[in-house]
This record gives structure tokens, C-alpha cells and sequence, in this order.
């Protein structure tokens, strides 16, 4: 497994017709055992740098029923990655190693990681000047961390969970 360079790409309207397709897609095999799909992450917020690959959350009424959902979405090309540390959702990705084109995100549906990503990601689509601020911190991340996505993942954090936190009490 490569440590991938983060590289950051302007905002494309593709983003959007390519999520459409991985959703159709994922519907087509999952629809009936899974309860929703979303586009998350910085690929849906229009304007916004991100990395090239589409962050797509599945909500499933259960997590401990992931398993069902391996083997059909094997068929269209998702690979399972299991990660010990990721404990409130599971993990999926397309693509080449160090070079993916989608990550799918399973969680419970309506459960607390599902609730806050869509929070982080509808915060940013109604609060511009907040959208702008994660730019700058992703941009300087990504020169700091260039071979390192680890780390740049990981210094967002604080930022994120700054966000959802001004977003449960926006929302709530």
C-alpha cells in the first residue's frame, strides 16, 4: 500500500455526475439492505479544493450487517478495507492504491457518524466565509503534508470538529 500524495484539484462539476453514477450503482446492488446514499466530504460543496475522490456515505440500519454488503459491492469494483481503528463506520474504496477514485463510507443510518458528516458538509454549503477558511487550512495542509496523508488528515480534525459543533447548534 502506497502513502499517496495530497494533491489538491479545483472544484469540478463533475464531482457531482460522478457521484450520481457510484450512486445508481451502489443502489442497483445494495439498494434493498442499505436505508440511504449521500454525497459527502469536500467533492460536495461547490467551489471547494479537494482531493479527486468522491466520498460516498452509506447508511445501514445496522453496522454489524457491513458483511452483506461486501460481495455485491466487490462487483462494481469497491474493495473492503478493513481498519481497526474506524469504529463507528466501515470503510470501502475504488481505484488504484494511492490513486482511488471514490471512498465509501458505511455507517448507521441516522447514528452519530452519519449525523455529522452531513452537519460538516451542509454547514460549509450555507456558510461561505466558513468554506473559504477550510480551503485555506487544506491548502496549507496539503503543501505541509504533501507525502503524508495521514498527517494531513489528521491536522483537519480539529477544524472539522469545530465545524459540527457550530452546526449542532445552528441545527438543533
Amino acid at each position: 500500500m502506497s502513502n499517496s500524495i495530497v494533491q489538491l484539484s479545483p472544484y469540478s462539476k463533475e464531482w457531482v455526475n460522478k457521484f450520481e453514477y457510484e450512486k445508481d450503482q451502489i443502489l442497483k446492488v445494495v439498494g434493498t439492505e442499505i436505508s440511504a446514499v449521500g454525497h459527502i466530504g469536500s467533492t460536495s460543496i461547490i467551489g471547494l479544493k479537494a482531493k479527486p475522490i468522491i466520498d460516498i456515505m452509506v447508511g445501514i440500519d445496522d453496522l454489524n450487517r457491513t458483511e452483506i454488503l461486501i460481495e455485491p459491492l466487490c462487483q462494481i469494483d469497491f474493495e473492503y478495507v478493513p481498519k481497526l481503528e474506524l469504529t463507528d463506520r466501515r470503510f470501502f474504496r475504488k481505484g488504484l492504491w494511492g490513486n482511488g477514485t471514490c471512498h465509501l463510507h458505511v455507517c448507521e443510518y441516522q447514528g452519530t457518524e452519519w449525523s455529522e458528516k452531513l452537519l460538516f458538509r451542509d454547514y460549509l454549503r450555507i456558510h461561505p466565509q466558513a468554506a473559504e477558511e477550510y480551503a485555506r487550512l487544506k491548502k496549507e495542509l496539503a503543501e505541509r503534508f504533501k507525502f503524508n496523508r495521514p498527517a494531513y488528515t489528521e491536522h483537519k480534525e480539529p477544524f472539522i470538529r469545530e465545524i459540527i459543533e457550530k452546526a449542532k447548534l445552528k441545527f438543533s
